[in-house]
């Protein structure tokens, strides 16, 4: 077995060098769509969390082709790295938000790019008809083919609250779908939600222990200036976690995770010309590696280390 995990959890740098046999990095694309929350259809300002650019303020330029979104991101990413695969990860908005023709050119553009190992689309549960589903079943034969569900939590009166838009029966039905056809699904979980206690924090990733899921992000609660979130915030409604309260639930949350779930992430990135807070939120590193240490010290996730 080659001794690439150096975390003490299933890391997805980890699983993609046991999967590809190589160092594998993300390009973020963005495929100039909207979403349901923000052309009316369900509401106009999205997710209360959400910023104006859908949660791809690190997305290429939509004005580009997917092609060369593709190439001007592994330009700079070469510069820094000998790296020689991708996954192209549509990321900006709701990704099947649009036509299945539409999602056809663009999704087979960019699983076509010789560079490109996979593809990692974001979306909603609730936009996932099946000719679309029908669609991704057919990339998923060219190349690996990830769908990221923007879950959140499990508890419907914090979804209300975040105007997530779906109901969790919803959300099970896609993933079931998705999964039928093999498709590898990714759920995206946001901790420290207004009103969210740690036991029902860990209620959702019992909850997601339980479904059939291959991957997780674990995300620190951004807020962000001009959403909703941050008018909140700033009247007091609620107080965001301090680094302290964030390692020590993140610690628990990974205990209680399945090993064989993939983390996709531990703590998110946000942009720091609109991260209001918690400011500690921009020293990502600082913090990894704060974990690192700290799950170390207190040898946590003893026995359930991912090793095959």
């Amino acid at each position: 077995m080659r001794k690439w995990n150096e975390k003490p959890y299933h890391s997805l740098d980890f699983m993609l060098k046991e999967r590809f046999g190589e160092k594998v990095y993300k390009v973020t694309l963005n495929g100039g769509m909207s979403c349901p929350n923000r052309d009316g259809t369900l509401g106009h300002n999205g997710c209360i969390f959400c910023s104006a650019g859908g949660s791809g303020d690190f997305a290429a330029d939509p004005a580009l082709s997917i092609s060369r979104q593709i190439d001007s991101q592994i330009e700079i990413l070469q510069t820094k790295r000998p790296i020689q695969k991708f996954i192209a990860y549509f990321q900006a908005y709701t990704n099947t938000y649009a036509p299945t023709d539409y999602l056809a050119q663009i999704f087979t553009e960019a699983i076509r790019h010789p560079k490109i190992a996979g593809l990692s689309i974001g979306t909603r549960p609730d936009c996932l008809p099946e000719e679309t589903l029908n669609l991704l079943e057919r990339l998923n034969r060219m190349k690996p083919v990830w769908i990221e569900l923007g879950l959140q939590t499990m508890h419907e009166d914090t979804a209300s609250y975040i105007r997530r838009g779906y109901s969790l029966s919803c959300f099970e039905n896609s993933l079931q779908q998705l999964r039928s056809r093999g498709i590898e699904v990714i759920v995206h979980t946001i901790l420290g939600l207004p009103g969210e206690t740690k036991e029902q924090i860990l209620q959702t990733i019992d909850y997601l222990n339980r479904c059939d899921i291959q991957g997780i992000k674990l995300q620190l609660l951004h807020v962000l200036e001009g959403t909703d979130l941050a008018e909140d915030y700033r009247a007091g409604k609620f107080a965001v976690l301090s680094r302290e309260e964030y390692l020590e639930l993140l610690e628990e949350c990974l205990e209680h995770l399945s090993p064989d779930i993939t983390i996709h992430r531990l703590t998110g990135d946000g942009p720091r010309d609109l991260l209001l807070a918690p400011l500690w939120a921009s020293r990502k590193r600082e913090v990894l590696n704060m974990l690192h240490h700290q799950m170390k010290k207190h040898d946590s996730y003893q026995g359930k280390q991912y090793r095959r």
